[in-house]
C-alpha cells in the first residue's frame, strides 16, 4: 500500500540525480511524485507489469528473487538515492525480481510510459537514463548471482585455484 502526493524532487546528490543534467532532472519531475510505503509493503512481485518505478529517499527496499519450492531469496537491499526497478526500460516490461519495503519508504515515484516517451523525445536523457539503469543492472544482476551462490550452492563448489 503506497500513499502518494504531489511534490517536486529534491535537489539533494544522489547516484540518480548525479547521472543528469539539471535539464534531464526537471524534465523528468514533469512525471514524478511522492509516494510512501509502509514496512512490509510489497511495491512489486516477480512476473508483474512493470508501470512505474522509484528512487528511494528514505528507508530500504529489500529486492528478492523467487526460488521454487522455497522462501523468496533476498539478494540486494537499497538505500536513498538507489534506484527500486530497472525492468520497466526493458520489454516485456514485466518485473525481473520482487521488492518490499523492509523499513517505512519514503519514494519518489516515476511513470514509466512516461519516462520512456521523455526519452524517445531527448537522445541525450536516453543516453543519461541508459548508462544510469545499466549500471544499476549490472550491479543487480552480480549481487543476484552471488547471493544465490552463497544460499543454495553446495559447499566446495567455487573454481579451485
Amino acid at each position: 500500500m503506497s500513499t502518494s502526493s504531489p511534490h517536486r524532487l529534491t535537489s539533494s546528490p544522489d547516484r540518480f540525480t548525479r547521472a543528469l543534467s539539471p535539464e534531464q532532472r526537471s524534465s523528468l519531475l514533469t512525471v514524478a511524485h511522492a509516494a510512501n510505503f509502509p514496512a512490509g509493503a510489497r511495491l512489486f512481485d516477480q512476473g508483474g507489469n512493470t508501470s512505474r518505478f522509484w528512487v528511494v529517499r528514505s528507508g530500504s527496499v529489500s529486492m528478492d528473487v523467487r526460488v521454487p519450492g522455497r522462501q523468496a531469496a533476498v539478494v540486494e537491499t537499497v538505500g536513498p538515492g538507489e534506484l527500486v526497478g530497472w525492468s520497466w526500460l526493458f520489454r516485456p516490461y514485466t518485473w525481473h525480481f520482487g521488492a518490499e519495503a523492509r523499513t517505512p519508504v519514503r519514494t519518489d515515484e516515476f511513470d514509466a510510459a512516461a519516462v520512456r516517451t521523455l526519452m524517445e523525445a531527448d537522445p541525450a536523457l536516453a543516453s543519461a537514463m541508459w548508462q544510469w539503469v545499466g549500471q544499476v543492472l549490472v550491479h543487480r544482476l552480480v549481487s543476484a548471482r552471488i547471493r544465490l551462490l552463497d544460499l543454495y550452492a553446495p559447499h566446495g563448489s567455487g573454481s579451485r585455484v
